[in-house]
Order: structure tokens, then C-alpha cells, then sequence
């Protein structure tokens, strides 16, 4: 996300708790760090259809915060292995 600073990152945050998104449904894993440039966050869901239901929420809230539309890269997961070791985090794909 070229150009986000950590303010925009954790306002847009504080914007989905407040909308009850905290943990949005389908969310597997969610990232973000400060990059050179901007901001780079990287997600795991349950399914693009998922991804896309959550953008219907998302989209108003980046807007909100001046941040620019921004097409993400979907990739399909190949795998995915946690240290953690609890049923929870074990990959289903």
C-alpha cells in the first residue's frame, strides 16, 4: 500500500473494531509492516468469496482514511504450517 503511513494502518484498525471487525469472518492470518514506501499487509482467508465480502466493508473505511483504491494480489495458497500446534492453525488444504 504505497504511500499509508502507521497512523492511516492503525486508524483504518481501530475504523474495523468499530464496525465489529476485528476478526472478520474467513480471516486466517493477518500481517502488517511498514515498508520503505508505505505499508505491506498480507492475509490468508478462508476463500477469495470470504476476502471479497470483507472489501464490501473495507473499501469505505480505506477511503475514509484518504487511502487510495489499491488492487490486492490474490494468490491461491499452495501451503501453510504454524508452530503453533494447536487443531486451530493446522492447514486444511
Amino acid at each position: 500500500m504505497p504511500g499509508v503511513s502507521a497512523e492511516q494502518y492503525e486508524q483504518v484498525w481501530k475504523d474495523l473494531q468499530a464496525a465489529g471487525q476485528s476478526r472478520p469472518n474467513g480471516l486466517i492470518h493477518h500481517a502488517g509492516a511498514p515498508t520503505v514506501s508505505g505499508w505491506l499487509v498480507v492475509d490468508i482467508w478462508e476463500s477469495e468469496d470470504h476476502f471479497k465480502k470483507f472489501g464490501e466493508i473495507l473499501m469505505p473505511i480505506l477511503s475514509k482514511n484518504g487511502l487510495s483504491k489499491n488492487d490486492p494480489v490474490v494468490l491461491p495458497l499452495h501451503h501453510m504450517y504454524s508452530m503453533d500446534k494447536s487443531p486451530a492453525y493446522e492447514s486444511k488444504l
